[in-house]
């Protein structure tokens, strides 16, 4: 059921906020680099509202909290197509912009903290494994559908057709999905309660360096968006092709990437990944023909089906079982800050460069990445024992 709600959630998503760069900075003549602090801005907002989101959950139990989010998120894309329909204010479709994102990412440390209600330690990354082959089902019709309607139509409708998948998944959560955590404490949920993870430093270590590394991943939506249509000259419809080929493929390959890569140590499964992630950005800088970005996009998509389960499965061993919530909305906020600070800097050298410089924006940010890579290698070769231990029942 956690993996059916998955699907819905991610397609909401994918149907039209992964064309919200290419509308603003194309339609509505704002600059990458602006495009770029109005992600990070949100991601900030949203960063509160997961961390606070992840302590509920742990106080008052998942369901509540996904409920929740997904009543909230499916509003605000109905306003989100009333205000594109009507031309508003930029302001106004950015203000909205910031609430859509903390009502999405609200539900996120609920749910993987739900995962690891479930599953136990040793099957973790198998767990979260799953969760994305459901997510990636739903974010592979999204932009194929939004790239095809951004074509023949209005974006507003794209909004519209999120918030009638959002009703669906509302839906479902209602009638099918059952609590896994009764919640219970009373500890008042504030910001210093939510740093009081910070304690843990071999958390707090791998939080830094994820957030990093997501600097580099978070380029997916926003710089490449703008990069593929306005630098190389793909259609829209090109474009969410991509997205579609990186969602096949995770469907299809990420359960037996994930057993394969759950036998390797954490420190050497993190550093492959972000290896292929490195080689598979850089090779967007030579893309010239629709084909060669099909083959950096599948490669980029390898990378990711080695790295994001085997992270969150981290997460979730060094997490105590009454702060699971917590540490998921702690980590949260690694990466929606990370993801949010990407398109600042993917932002800041498509506006920097020449119109023709394709290396020179990506070749920065496979650096980024490569180096966060290297930093989870050392930290997983300097986990304190008591860590490795804990770590160590999945390897």
């Amino acid at each position: 059921m956690v993996t059916i709600i998955g699907v819905l959630n991610s397609a909401s998503f994918s149907l039209s906020l992964p064309f919200l760069s290419l509308y603003l900075n194309t339609q509505r003549g704002v600059s990458m680099v602006m495009v770029g602090l109005i992600i990070l801005g949100s991601g900030l907002i949203a960063s509160a509202a997961q961390m606070a989101a992840g302590m509920m959950s742990d106080r008052i139990g998942r369901r509540p909290i996904i409920l929740v989010s997904m009543a909230l998120a499916g509003s605000l894309f109905v306003v989100m197509a009333i205000l594109i329909n009507a031309v508003a204010p930029v302001w106004a479709i950015v203000a909205v912009y910031f609430l859509v994102r903390c009502g999405l990412m609200a539900a996120r440390p609920a749910t993987q903290a739900l995962i690891v209600d479930l599953m136990p330690k040793a099957r973790l990354a198998e767990g979260y494994g799953i969760l994305r082959m459901g997510q990636n089902l739903g974010f592979g019709f999204g932009p194929a559908i939004g790239g095809y309607f951004w074509a023949i139509t209005s974006y507003a409708w794209l909004f519209v057709g999120a918030a009638v998948i959002s009703g669906i998944c509302l839906f479902v959560t209602v009638t099918h999905l059952k609590e896994s955590h009764v919640g219970g404490g009373t500890e008042q949920v504030s910001f210093a309660a939510a740093l009081s993870t910070a304690k843990d430093r071999t958390f707090l270590v791998f939080t830094i360096i994820s957030v990093i590394a997501f600097m580099g991943l978070g380029q997916f939506i926003s710089t490449m968006s703008v990069y593929t249509v306005e630098r190389v000259g793909f259609s829209t419809v090109q474009y969410g092709s991509l997205l579609t080929l990186n969602a096949i493929m995770v469907v299809l390959l990420q359960y037996p990437a994930t057993r394969w890569i759950g036998k390797l140590d954490k420190a050497t499964a993190l550093l492959l990944g972000m290896s292929v992630y490195t080689l598979g950005y850089l090779s967007m800088g030579f893309v010239g023909p629709y084909g060669m970005a099909l083959g950096a996009m599948a490669i980029i998509t390898v990378g990711e089906v080695l790295f994001s389960p085997m992270s969150m499965a981290v997460v979730g061993e060094l997490s105590p079982k009454s702060w699971r919530g917590r540490y998921q909305g702690f980590y949260g906020l690694s990466e929606t800050l990370g993801v949010s600070l990407g398109p600042t800097l993917g932002g800041f050298l498509l506006d920097s460069t020449a119109p023709d410089g394709r290396l020179s924006v990506w070749l920065p940010i496979a650096s980024v990445i490569m180096f966060a890579g290297l930093a989870f290698y050392a930290w997983g070769k300097k986990l304190r024992p008591s860590a490795a231990g804990a770590m160590a029942t999945q390897d």
